[in-house]
């Protein structure tokens, strides 16, 4: 028998497990009406043909940016169709395409000119990319809307070309969604001011919300009866910690149901959320390490061994072992306080600075924050 039959058969408290991923975009948006409709009194421009405001979208990550930004483009598509205007509205998620030439190629082929994403030069990508707004087979009157999301990324990495030229191109309007609120700093002034942007800012969602979201997704997602008592709200309190990430309270209600799925259990219980909180967690911290820059891994790889070793780790010891792993390849003592302040920041260590008594002046103690072997595990991955 064909391996995967038995596996589709399998009995599931699942009716659509879809309905769970962050990615899906729902009906209705819980407690997001206020944003939505900020979003739609700029767009609303384009349906009068007028090139509509730049927008830019902030708010951690699970606030919901992506989810009412993508439904109010739904919702601009429909009625842009049933009026017969020449509006579209491009979605680029920037760790995709996160570079100039990679967003432009995108669009050119999403627009119905097709632009190979390497061998031209970026003249010709972007003579290309403002020609499609005089075509006829656009039309003069087209209006774009580019939504990047996770903008910072391309601006680190390629820095704000993109913006400079998108906002020289006639009809064309760009949404930019972040989780950070200084990301700004990446871009010139003179790309600044001709960006003339509007801000919304999306707060987190509080545990009361996310059981709202939760309660109306789960109807969708699960057989009748499968959430057990207090399941619900587990998920959501968990949630709320975490900064109220409705995208965290989502996988663990999902998770937890697959957990039940491996115990042939009719019912979600919270121990169920409990081992998904582990799991979660534990692939969380392998994704953040595996994706570290090399010389990252190797100051964690040093703070690893030092842990095991039972030694306090200052920064001077720190270097002298990352040395040894790093060889020829290594950075300067002053970089890596750089590494340490951005393996602090992703939860991976602490580091705090401690008084030795007068005279002996002040020492950095690096902590730890995972298990050793968990780092281990990641890093020969």
């Amino acid at each position: 028998m064909n391996i995967f039959i038995p596996l589709k058969n399998k009995k599931t408290i699942f009716k659509s497990k879809e309905i769970l991923d962050h990615r899906f975009i729902p009906e209705t948006l819980p407690h997001r009406d206020e944003k939505l409709k900020s979003i739609a009194k700029y767009w609303v421009e384009a349906l009068s043909k007028i090139t509509p405001q730049d927008i830019t979208i902030y708010g951690k990550t699970g606030t919901g940016k992506t989810a009412v930004t993508l439904f109010a483009k739904q919702q601009l598509e429909e009625v842009a169709k049933e009026n017969d205007l020449n509006i579209r509205i491009e979605y680029i998620r920037c760790t995709d395409f996160n570079t100039e030439y990679q967003i432009l190629a995108r669009l050119c082929q999403q627009l119905g000119k097709p632009v190979p994403y390497r061998g031209w030069t970026k003249a010709e990508v972007v003579n290309t990319f403002r020609n499609l707004f005089n075509s006829n087979m656009l039309g003069e009157d087209l209006i774009l809307i580019v939504i990047l999301d996770e903008i910072d990324v391309i601006l680190k990495n390629d820095g704000d070309s993109i913006l400079y030229t998108l906002t020289r191109t006639d009809n064309v309007s760009i949404t930019s969604i972040s989780n950070y609120v200084d990301f700004k700093r990446f871009i010139k002034p003179k790309v600044k001011s001709s960006l003339r942007d509007r801000e919304i800012v999306f707060p987190p969602y509080n545990a009361q919300q996310l059981i709202d979201i939760l309660e109306e997704r789960s109807r969708l997602a699960f057989n009748e009866g499968a959430i057990g008592p207090g399941v619900i709200s587990l998920c959501s309190a968990l949630a709320a910690k975490e900064e109220g990430d409705a995208r965290y309270a989502l996988d663990l209600l999902k998770t937890s149901g697959e957990i039940a799925d491996e115990n042939e259990s009719d019912i979600i219980l919270e121990s169920y959320v409990n081992e998904a909180k582990d799991r979660i967690e534990h692939n969380k911290i392998i994704d953040i390490i595996m994706t570290l820059p090399l010389q990252q891994q190797k100051v964690l790889e040093a703070i690893t061994i030092l842990t095991q070793k039972n030694e306090e780790i200052t920064s001077g010891l720190l270097y002298e072992v990352y040395q040894k792993l790093a060889k020829n390849d290594k950075v300067s003592y002053r970089r890596l306080f750089d590494f340490i302040n951005e393996l602090e920041m992703l939860g991976l260590i602490s580091a705090n600075t401690i008084s030795r008594g007068r005279g002996k002046g002040r020492t950095n103690i690096i902590t730890l924050q995972c298990d050793t072997e968990l780092i281990e595990q990641a890093l020969m991955v």
